[in-house]
């Protein structure tokens, strides 16, 4: 590798590591919420707001990341949105109320247009042979904070629960949430400082017209010899978008009759990529596995393997997508992603919830029945519980609301994950399969794919138009699915909400079944003669 290529890849690498913050950022209040709810009494609907606060941030932002990124520079506006990070790292760590961390979490959705805009810049910095495998490396980078997410939860909750004196010393029992909202700091730090020996884009400077500038650049990534040629076309591309129509004229050629085969495409991926429930799965990771009976120590192990599950097949996945094809991937992907949530749901169909006797009294006579988890320290009333005693509930909604009725909601609440751990009777081994069967086939299929199509499938005329929008449609997906899942647990169950998912996803194959093409090895102008009518 010559000083140009490492030149290269040490930009790219610096960039990309936005992915990671953002894994971290999404992930990281996976463990946290259900400490968060129980400090500020929230209720299902506001513990789902403030999981999804970042996605709603991230739709105000993404219609100006573009405009940003051409007024400041690449480099300036990921510098700014690096900041943004680690103020809402910050601010989320100290919150004093729930509003305050709700705005602290919204702050860091404004970040997450990291993601485009790392893109943008490694696209425009590394050279033309290894543009894809460096634009690549941010969403690697995304799995791998979001397995480091799940392993620094576990961490700081088994420091919480073993009673070491520098552990109570730092108040990492008292204040676990906030340490784990807070393990976002250093990283952000970290990436904030590295972002300064990065350059400007030369595409940028090629926009604002400084040659000498654009020339100095491209001579840190470029041979002497490839720079001229490069230049030329920066300048060939930037004379065909000063030719680009108004965003309204794009706006009605995307709705036009002619780009309906491609809409529908796009519009599916969109919706169905979120409406498989990955978000709800990934950010409730501890809250989905507690519903399994297994206890809130396993409940963060098992979180780990989500993790690395997703690393695995999103590499996999990005390495394959040029051999198998798009289509391949995206249909048996559906079918994948289905047959996972459906065996799920029958799973927690089947699963039974009976409280006996000595489970009773183990609860309720045992100071901390487990030392990783904070809840049991004050015990359930055992008499109000002596009355569901021998009493088989065939569903987790109906076991949860008779402890409700039995002990009321508050008390309910404080002890619903150490009665679940009692009291299911659930096949936890198979639905722990079916889980991370179901992150598989997301990360191997629909989760990354999606993006290498709409990469292809929209002509340039529309396309700086086009990618904002669809991915603003599949970030309102995904904030509806994160902000309603605790309703959704609380009303409908672990089993109604698979299923949920499984048909919303159903619904998405059968149209991809009759709509995507394949798209692999084919030109842009090939693509768009196979999806227009007129081709």
């Amino acid at each position: 590798m010559n000083n140009h290529t490492a030149n290269a890849f040490l930009y790219a690498t610096i960039v990309a590591m936005g992915g990671l913050i953002f894994g971290l950022d999404a992930a990281l209040i996976s463990g946290a919420e259900e400490l968060i709810g129980k400090e500020f009494a929230l209720d299902s609907i506001q513990r789902g707001s403030i999981v999804a606060a970042p996605a709603l941030g991230v739709l105000v932002a993404l219609p100006f990341a573009g405009f940003f990124a051409d007024r400041l520079g690449r480099k300036w506006t990921i510098i700014i949105v690096a900041m943004l990070y680690l103020v809402s790292a910050i601010t989320s760590a100290f919150a004093p109320s729930a509003t305050a961390l709700y705005w602290a979490r919204f702050l860091g959705g404004l970040a997450f247009s990291s993601i485009s805009l790392a893109s943008m810049y490694i696209g425009e910095i590394a050279p033309p042979k290894w543009r894809g495998k460096l634009v690549s490396m941010t969403q690697i980078n995304i799995v791998i904070g979001l397995s480091g997410a799940y392993f620094v939860n576990y961490i700081i909750k088994h420091w919480a629960g073993s009673g070491a004196a520098w552990v109570q010393e730092w108040g990492i029992n008292e204040n676990t949430w906030r340490w784990m909202l807070g393990s976002e700091i250093p990283f952000a730090m970290l990436w904030l400082g590295l972002l300064f020996l990065i350059p400007e884009s030369p595409y940028w400077y090629a926009l604002k017209d400084r040659s000498e500038d654009t020339i100095r650049t491209l001579s840190k990534v470029l041979p002497e010899e490839e720079i001229a040629p490069h230049v030329a076309e920066l300048r060939e591309s930037l004379e065909k978008s000063s030719d680009d129509r108004s965003i309204s004229s794009q706006l009605n050629e995307l709705f036009s009759s002619r780009m309906r085969l491609t809409f529908i495409i796009a519009l599916t991926l969109a919706i169905a990529q979120q409406s498989t429930g990955i978000n709800a799965v990934l950010f409730y990771a501890q809250t989905v596995f507690k519903q399994l009976g297994i206890g809130e120590n396993a409940a963060f192990q098992s979180a780990v393997w989500l993790g690395l599950t997703g690393l695995l097949f999103t590499v996999l996945g990005l390495l394959l997508v040029d051999k198998l094809g798009r289509r391949p991937m995206i249909i048996w992907g559906m079918v994948w992603i289905i047959a996972s949530l459906g065996l799920g749901a029958y799973a927690f169909h089947n699963a039974r919830y009976v409280l006996t006797s000595e489970a009773i009294e183990e609860v309720t006579k045992t100071e901390t029945a487990d030392d990783d988890n904070e809840e049991e320290k004050n015990t359930p009333d055992a008499e109000k519980l002596r009355s569901l005693a021998g009493e088989e509930f065939e569903s987790d909604i109906a076991f949860k609301m008779a402890i409700k009725e039995a002990l009321g909601k508050d008390e309910a609440a404080d002890h619903q994950g150490l009665l679940l751990e009692k009291a299911a009777r659930i096949d936890a081994t198979l639905v722990l399969v079916c889980i991370l069967s179901f992150i598989a086939a997301f990360h191997f299929s629909v989760g990354p794919v999606m993006w290498v199509l709409f990469s292809e499938i929209f002509p340039a005329s529309v396309r700086g138009i086009a990618i904002p929008f669809f991915t603003i449609i599949t970030s309102l997906t995904s904030w509806l699915i994160q902000k309603f899942f605790p309703w959704q647990l609380e009303n409908w169950g672990m089993s109604s909400i698979l299923l949920f998912y499984a048909a919303t996803v159903a619904i998405g194959l059968v149209i991809m079944a009759f709509k995507l093409v394949e798209t692999k090895n084919m030109s842009i102008e090939e693509i768009q003669a196979k999806l227009s009518p007129q081709g």
